[in-house]
C-alpha cells in the first residue's frame, strides 16, 4: 500500500465532529508520525457547515450515504449519533469494505452483534473507543492493558450530567428539579433529559463494558436501569452523616450464577476515589485479579476530549490496515468464537447492602416492627438513625448488610403495609467497592 494518505469521510459535523476535525487538524504531523502515514479528511456528510471546524477546501456533501459509498474513501467515521441513520450507514460502509470508527453508544450496545458480525465478514475494522467515558481510553484499557486480567467488576460514573446534579446536591443542598434546570441551560442535559437522568445513556455504556471484562454478547435489553429523580436533598444528607456519597454508578460484576448489569444510584463510602469525582467527569474503576483495582478518570463529553478518542481510533484503523482480521484486536476483547453464553442476572438475584428512608408514625413498638419484618426476610441492620421531628411522622434511616434483592422486595412489600407507614420506602443500594 505504500505510504499514500488514508482517506476518511466524516459523517455529521455536530460537537464531536468539529472537534475531531479541529484536532486532525493541528496535530495532523503528529498524528501522522504516529499512524506512519497521513490522515486526511477527504469528505464530510453534513446537512450544514458548523462554524467552528474551518472546513475551507474540504467537500462536505447533504447525504451521509455519499460518503460511505464513496470509492476513494477508507475510512468511515459516524458522528450523526441516534441509532437508525446510523445502523444503516455504518452496515453501508462496512458492506463497501470501509473501515469505521464511531462514538455512538447506543448503535453499539443495541446494534453492535450484527455490526461486529458484518464487520468479520468483510474483513473489516469497527472502533468505538468514544462511545464509552468520551476521551478516557477505557475499551483499550480493558481490551488491551488488562489482557492478562480475569475481570471481577466494573463500576463507573459514566454520565456527566447525573454527576453534575448529583455533585451540586451534595455541595449546595439544592433540589434535583433545581439542579436538572441549571444543567438544561448550560448544554449539560438535553430538553428531554430521560436518557441521561433515568441511567438509559449510562445502560449504554456498561452493556459495552460487560461484555469487554467478561467476553460476552451485548445484551443492552438486559440492564437494569434506574434514575436520580427520586433522589432527595434529604438523603444526600444522611449519607453523608454515615459517611458515604450518593453516585448514579454502572455496575457490572462476574457471579458464579452470572452476570449483574445494572445502573442506579448507589451509596460509597466517602472515603473511595471514584467517591470524590465530580462534576461533569467521568470516572470508571476496574477490579481485576492480577492488579488490583485500577482507575480510569477524565472528561467523559465535549468536542475535543471525545474526538482524541476518536482519532486514536482513526490511528490504530491505519496502523492495522494491512493486518489480516485474525491478526488485530477482537472488537468485544475475546475471540469471536470463544464469547461466553453466562446469563445475564435478572435483579431479583442480584445481592447487595441497602440503605432504606421511611416516613413513620411516632408510635412505641413501630421500630420493633420494621425490625421483625427485616428478620423474617433474614436481613441483618448494619445502622440505625433516628431523627425525633416537631411532626407526627419521624424520618428513620436503616443501613443493611449485604441481601439478596428478592428479600428486600418482600421485606420493603411488607414494610409499606404497616399502618404505621407513610407513603414509600425509600431505597438505594449500597456498594463498598473494595477489591476482593
Amino acid at each position: 500500500m505504500g505510504f499514500k494518505p488514508v482517506k476518511v469521510g466524516i459523517c455529521g459535523l455536530g460537537t464531536v465532529g468539529s472537534g475531531t476535525f479541529n484536532v486532525l487538524q493541528r496535530n495532523q504531523e503528529e498524528i501522522s508520525r504516529r499512524a506512519g502515514r497521513v490522515i486526511r479528511v477527504e469528505q464530510i456528510g453534513a446537512r450544514r457547515p458548523n462554524p467552528l471546524a474551518d472546513t475551507n477546501g474540504t467537500q462536505i456533501v447533504a447525504d451521509v450515504f455519499a460518503v460511505a459509498r464513496n470509492p476513494e474513501i477508507d475510512v468511515v467515521v459516524e458522528l450523526i449519533g441516534g441509532c437508525d441513520v446510523a445502523r444503516e450507514l455504518v452496515l453501508e460502509a462496512i458492506e463497501n469494505g470501509k473501515h469505521v470508527v464511531t462514538a455512538n453508544k447506543a448503535l453499539i450496545a443495541v446494534h453492535g452483534n450484527e455490526i461486529f458480525e458484518a464487520a468479520q465478514r468483510k474483513n473489516v475494522m469497527v472502533a468505538f473507543e468514544a462511545s464509552v467515558a468520551g476521551g478516557i481510553p477505557i475499551v483499550k484499557a480493558i481490551r488491551e492493558g488488562l489482557a492478562a486480567n480475569s475481570i471481577n467488576w466494573v463500576a463507573g460514573i459514566i454520565n456527566g450530567t447525573g454527576n453534575f446534579i448529583l455533585t451540586e446536591m451534595r455541595d449546595k443542598g439544592r433540589a434535583f428539579e433545581d439542579v436538572l434546570a441549571e444543567a438544561q441551560q448550560l448544554g449539560y442535559a438535553e430538553a428531554d433529559p430521560t436518557f441521561d437522568v433515568e441511567g438509559i445513556d449510562a445502560a449504554h455504556k456498561l452493556t459495552i463494558l460487560a461484555s469487554l471484562a467478561f467476553g460476552v454478547p451485548l445484551q443492552f435489553s438486559k440492564a437494569y436501569t434506574e434514575g436520580i429523580s427520586k433522589i432527595t436533598a434529604d438523603d444526600v444528607n444522611y449519607a453523608e452523616q454515615l459517611g458515604y456519597r450518593i453516585k448514579h454508578l454502572g455496575i457490572t460484576r462476574r457471579t458464579d450464577a452470572g452476570i449483574e448489569l445494572r445502573v442506579h444510584p448507589t451509596l460509597i463510602p466517602e472515603k473511595r476515589l471514584i467517591a470524590n469525582v465530580d462534576g461533569v467527569m467521568n470516572a470508571v474503576l476496574v477490579d481485576a485479579d492480577a492488579v488490583g483495582p485500577t482507575l480510569y478518570y477524565g472528561a467523559g463529553a465535549g468536542a475535543e476530549p471525545t474526538a482524541s478518542a476518536v482519532i486514536a481510533d482513526l490511528v490504530d484503523v491505519v496502523r492495522t490496515l494491512t493486518a489480516d482480521r485474525d491478526n488485530r484486536v477482537p472488537h468485544l476483547a475475546f475471540h469471536p468464537s470463544r464469547l461466553s453464553d453466562l446469563p445475564m442476572l435478572p435483579m431479583e438475584e442480584v445481592e447487595t447492602a441497602y440503605y432504606l428512608r421511611l416516613q413513620a408514625a411516632e408510635n412505641p413498638g413501630v421500630l420493633a416492627e420494621i425490625t421483625r419484618i427485616l428478620a423474617d426476610q433474614q436481613i441483618s441492620i448494619d445502622a440505625i438513625m433516628q431523627h425525633g421531628t416537631d411532626d407526627q411522622l419521624v424520618p428513620i434511616i436503616i443501613l443493611t448488610h449485604v441481601v439478596k434483592e428478592v428479600r428486600m422486595n418482600a421485606a420493603i412489600k411488607a414494610i409499606e403495609a404497616l399502618e404505621t407507614i407513610s407513603g414509600e420506602v425509600t431505597r438505594i443500594r449500597v456498594e463498598i467497592l473494595d477489591a476482593n
